[in-house]
């Protein structure tokens, strides 16, 4: 058997498997990044108050999901809770699995974007009768966004690449629909060539996008952070 086939490997470049599990990658990719970022933040915010309670919560949440792997968390996910008479489908184990394994690097970001932000802001709000709700979002928030936005991005790739792990529970993503190709044919080269290409364009596309919206925006972040800063600084002059 020859060791590489040409043949072999354009059709699986357009295999429709291939092609779906492609498209199975990016959907869970982006669906699981949006809600991490959504319980990161929570739990950041939770980090931040200065109660004893409140950071047993931030600190045990953040090592736990961080010390265990994915793929521990995937299996008891879709194979431990039936033991208990919870069943999930393969698309929640999934969805929630990479979810709640990705939420303590994003709660980690914000917290420490937010953190980044100076003082002197806080103080100047609070000067002026600002509510610590009204700060956080008038004013905190909008700059500590330009802070966390380049390290987010980049949480995309690392989620990318985490999405075929959930190939171990049967979701058939870019991964295990590659997987499926070679019990097929048994051509193991093209067929993980083909797989290494589409991760390799996945994450060149989202780099590129990435990094035009960072220079598109920056200057916006700039301006409208600086007004802000301006603006209540200025009140309490």
């Amino acid at each position: 058997m020859q060791v590489w086939d040409w043949s072999v490997f354009f059709d699986t470049l357009v295999n429709v498997g291939i092609l779906q599990g492609v498209w199975t990658t990016v959907w869970l990719t982006m669906v699981t990044l949006v809600l991490a970022i959504a319980v990161g933040t929570v739990v950041a915010l939770i980090g931040r108050i200065e109660r004893l309670p409140a950071q047993w919560f931030y600190q045990g949440f953040v090592a736990f999901f961080r010390a265990t792997p994915l793929l521990v968390q995937l299996v008891f996910l879709y194979s431990a809770l039936p033991q208990m008479d919870i069943r999930l489908t393969v698309i929640q184990a999934a969805i929630i699995g990479l979810t709640l394994s990705e939420s303590p690097y994003v709660a980690e970001i914000v917290r420490s974007a937010i953190s980044a932000v100076p003082p002197a802001q806080w103080e100047a709000a609070r000067a002026i009768g600002m509510r610590p709700l009204t700060i956080m979002r008038s004013i905190v928030f909008l700059q500590a966004l330009r802070i966390a936005l380049p390290p987010l991005g980049n949480e995309f790739v690392r989620q990318l690449k985490n999405t075929s792990l959930v190939s171990v529970i049967s979701m058939t993503e870019l991964f295990r629909a590659t997987d499926n190709v070679i019990q097929n044919n048994f051509r193991v080269l093209e067929a993980l060539t083909v797989a290494t290409i589409y991760y390799l364009l996945l994450t060149a596309l989202w780099t590129f996008l990435q990094r035009a919206f960072e220079r598109r925006n920056s200057h916006w972040f700039s301006e409208t952070a600086g007004s802000v800063a301006k603006r209540s600084t200025g009140v309490v002059a």
